[in-house]
């Protein structure tokens, strides 16, 4: 019978909303899938309640820029780690590019001195001068560093979990099609870029409500906490977190299964799939190496693989431009358009390959 009639026997959107609706559901009635997602997502409320307490408590001191003038008085406070500047201009300049924690000068008022500080000041510091200073903050909005780390990979780990976990489960669910024949059947009424647009898009669906619930998650924790720097902050990188997750995802979960078609065991899908791996394990060790770079952190933003991390943490440190979260989309869109065309290439000439495992370029050699 030829095949070409048989596929036309269901359009292919019809055909991908078959089997994504399959995908959904074979998810939705695990019941280990429903329950970890219910205990993460409890986990995740409870550690935005607590991590910036857990921050306060073991941060210490910290580092306090000082003048000629005030060095004496400094070096009396205990815990400190003393920065030493050339005059009040450098103290402020400490102090806001995460030099120093805070800055003691001399003020204008009857106390003699003034202290800087970014966001708030140190009430620890306050106390063990034996007069009460004069207060000024730099940026009383400014996120705390330890919860803008925290924050940072939070959006590292999620990014990383969700798209191995769904995309390993696409891998072995191709795999276990060819080893059970059942996808010579599936192939006799759908088309294979039908097929894997269906598996594709179902994984897409619940992996991005489960990063949406994520993000629920997270800002109910921060209303219970009543941390309003975070509730303010996080929804607009939330908001991006997955819009990018969404497009990042579809081109991650439609290259492990080109990755899966290539091989005929479940064992063998790790060999394939490994450089798949690397490709999102990167962004989240680079937003730990590079969380205090800028630049890295720009340009980060820009690659299609880390962008889904970078942008929203740059959003929520407010150093990025209005313009550059649509330009680091619009460069996802693109690459995600390439890599499913190429994905694509890979799935339909390898699906119905059994025995040898395949290497990439032999898939993307014309199909006799």
């Amino acid at each position: 019978m030829n095949a070409s009639s048989q596929n036309s026997q269901i359009d292919f959107w019809s055909a991908s909303g078959i089997v994504a609706q399959r995908e959904i559901t074979v998810r939705l009635r695990s019941k280990s899938f429903i329950i970890s997602t219910i205990i993460m997502l409890i986990f995740i409320v409870a550690a935005v309640v607590l991590m910036p307490r857990i921050g306060d408590l073991f941060g210490g001191p910290g580092s306090l820029a000082v003048t000629p003038e005030t060095t004496e008085v400094a070096e009396a406070l205990e815990g400190y780690e003393l920065v030493e500047v050339a005059d009040e201009a450098a103290a402020r300049e400490a102090v806001a590019n995460g030099q120093a924690d805070n800055a003691l000068v001399t003020g204008d008022n009857p106390t003699g001195l003034l202290v800087i500080s970014d966001r708030e000041v140190s009430t620890t510091l306050v106390e063990l001068l034996s007069v009460s200073p004069e207060v000024e903050l730099l940026d009383e909005n400014a996120p705390n560093p330890f919860l803008a780390m925290f924050i940072a990979i939070g959006f590292g780990v999620v990014w990383f979990s969700s798209a191995l976990t769904f995309g390993s489960h696409t891998a072995n669910s191709v795999v276990e099609e060819k080893q059970t024949r059942i996808v010579e059947m599936l192939l006799a009424s759908v088309p294979a870029r039908a097929l894997l647009t269906g598996k594709v898009l179902g994984s897409a669906v619940i992996a991005i409500a489960q990063v949406a619930a994520i993000g629920l998650a997270a800002i109910l924790g921060a209303a219970i906490g009543g941390n309003s720097i975070v509730l303010d902050g996080l929804a607009e990188p939330i908001l991006w977190f997955i819009v990018l997750f969404a497009l990042g995802f579809v081109m991650i979960s439609a290259l492990y299964a080109a990755g899966a078609a290539l091989v005929s065991r479940t064992e063998d899908i790790p060999a394939t799939t490994q450089p798949i791996t690397w490709l999102i394990m990167l962004p989240y060790i680079a937003i730990i190496i590079f969380f205090n770079n800028p630049l890295a952190l720009q340009i980060m933003s820009y690659i299609p693989f880390s962008a889904p991390v970078a942008v929203p943490v740059r959003l929520f440190l407010g150093s990025t431009e209005w313009w550059e979260p649509l330009l680091s989309l619009a460069i996802m869109f693109v690459t995600t358009a390439l890599l499913i065309f190429f994905s694509a290439r890979v799935y339909e000439n390898s699906l119905l390959r059994t025995g040898k495992a395949m290497k990439w370029r032999e898939a993307l050699r014309p199909s006799a």
